[in-house]
């Protein structure tokens, strides 16, 4: 990596000395390059396929758990599926400080994180029929499919 000017390396050297690196990186799309086809298929056949990355493996291995009671469906899948999303879910499942806290009920949409990055939308706007409740990324974050979460490309339905 060149720095042509002065400007870039000050930047550069704030960036590593305050932390703002992580910072300049959370633009890089979620969802990892290799999607295993499994979980696009099953998971995606009845909501979005999140981005395992923004749950925890904890919480992925309950919800692999429990897939008989999933949020209220029975969303069993045969042994050897179930086997393979789920060790893909733990190789690509959350790691860092925001997804390692409690997610109650094993829901993105209950993360401290989540929350507090939508605390200014207004109740009435998560019954619209245009977007069907918090779970509903793509609604209003086109990308979301891709992993895609960035706020200059958000677009709220009426």
């Amino acid at each position: 990596m060149t720095f042509h000017n002065w400007t870039q390396r000050v930047c550069l050297c704030a960036a590593l000395v305050f932390g703002g690196l992580p910072l300049a990186m959370a633009d890089k799309p979620l969802m990892p390059a290799y999607v295993l086809p499994a979980y696009k298929t099953e998971c995606a056949s009845c909501h979005m396929a999140y981005p395992p990355a923004m749950l925890s493996k904890p919480s992925w291995q309950r919800i692999m758990g429990g897939l008989d009671k999933h949020y209220g469906t029975d969303a069993s899948l045969d042994k050897a599926t179930e086997r393979q999303i789920g060790a893909w879910l733990q190789a690509q499942g959350g790691t860092y400080k925001r997804v390692e806290a409690s997610s109650p009920g094993d829901r993105l949409t209950t993360t401290t994180w989540f929350e507090k990055k939508h605390r200014k939308i207004d109740k009435a706007v998560w019954t619209r029929k245009s977007i069907n409740g918090k779970a509903q990324c793509q609604a209003c974050h086109q990308g979301a499919d891709m992993g895609d979460f960035e706020d200059d490309r958000v677009r709220i339905p009426l």
